[in-house]
């Protein structure tokens, strides 16, 4: 097993920059006619539970049933004709794995997917079932015990040509991600803004459009992460990237499994966001519970934590307009009774 080595943050004023919100906008441009424009739905059940007005926007209903399609499909069109000739590779435990595998298809890219043994069924069979072989795109599927994704994936791109498109630390990513949050802010006054997070690309993107578009009253944005994968809390209390504990693939959040904060991600969540927060399985199943029973949303235990925060933080937001991204619905229907049941055990 590889040691795991945060990386250095970029320069602030360098990060800044290129994570814009003009950069926001032209991506919003880019994904016109090729993303969903996704619901926003109220609950008048959800906002007594939070003592306030929430807005679930509602990424869950995107075409890969993630955010995902977002920053992959931008930063992919943003490629030259000749990395596109050559073909990408990217690495993803399945949200990612699926926006990539889209995208290839709908700008007729050659695409390899790196996804770990342990991703979610549902995941993994949803990501091979957009690879078009033909094309000479394909699955791997590798050992998290054994094999550090970033450098496996270093070693394919290198031997096959590929460019990495990476699940959350570039520029372009993170842009496209942020379009998630313009439509909300631009239609709503938000007080805060609830993002789930892993690796930091959603939650720098819709701060960057929060901080921007917040006219009359300004926004708070707090990200919300597993308590047993609470690196990014842990980095923006101590200013420098940290790394996941050895629980953190233990925590029903598949989606925020990730190992650090990125170059990237870093220094604008430091200047951009108010506060990261963590919810505990327990809470962000019983988030899955309130979405599904109340507002009839499926959604998968990383699409709650946004949720789940807005509850931990009731007294905060009392009387407030909140919103919450709801990043995803990709849950294995199988694993729903299980995933609830962990919420009723405390």
């Amino acid at each position: 097993m590889k040691t795991v080595v945060p990386p250095e943050p970029m320069d602030r004023g360098e990060a800044l920059a290129r994570v814009s919100i003009d950069g926001v906008r032209a991506a919003s441009g880019r994904l016109a006619g090729v993303i969903e424009k996704t619901p926003v739905i109220r609950c008048g059940a959800i906002d007594a539970m939070a003592g306030a007005e929430v807005c679930l926007k509602c990424e869950s209903m995107q075409p890969i049933g993630a955010f995902k399609i977002r920053g992959a499909y931008n930063a992919m069109s943003l490629l030259s004709d000749e990395a596109r000739a050559k073909g990408v590779l990217a690495y993803s435990s399945g949200n990612h794995a699926q926006a990539v595998a889209m995208a290839g298809g709908l700008l007729g890219v050659r695409t390899v997917i790196l996804m770990p043994s342990d991703a979610p069924r549902v995941k993994l069979a949803a990501t091979r079932a957009r690879i078009d072989a033909a094309s000479g795109s394909r699955v791997e599927v590798y050992d998290p015990k054994l094999h550090r994704r970033e450098a496996l994936a270093e070693e394919i791109a290198e031997r096959e040509g590929l460019t990495v498109v990476p699940p959350y630390d570039h520029p372009d990513i993170i842009c496209g991600q942020g379009t998630a949050a313009l439509a909300l802010c631009e239609r709503t006054v938000l007080d805060y803004l609830f993002v789930p997070t892993g690796g930091g690309g959603l939650l720098a993107g819709c701060a960057t459009v929060a901080k921007a578009t917040s006219v009359l009253r300004e926004c708070k944005v707090i990200g919300v992460e597993p308590a047993l994968a609470d690196d990014a809390a842990r980095s923006f209390r101590s200013g420098s990237i940290e790394v996941a504990g050895p629980d953190a693939g233990k925590t029903i959040c598949d989606g925020a499994r990730t190992p650090y904060l990125g170059a990237w991600t870093f220094p604008v969540i430091r200047e951009r966001v108010d506060g990261i927060i963590t919810a505990t399985d327990a809470e962000v199943s019983r988030a899955m519970r309130v979405m599904m029973e109340k507002a009839r949303l499926v959604v998968e235990p990383t699409g709650a934590l946004g949720l789940a925060g807005a509850m931990k933080m009731r007294d905060e937001i009392a009387g407030k307009t909140v919103g919450v991204i709801v990043s995803g619905g990709n849950v294995d229907l199988d694993e729903i009774p299980r995933l609830l049941a962990i919420g009723d055990q405390t």
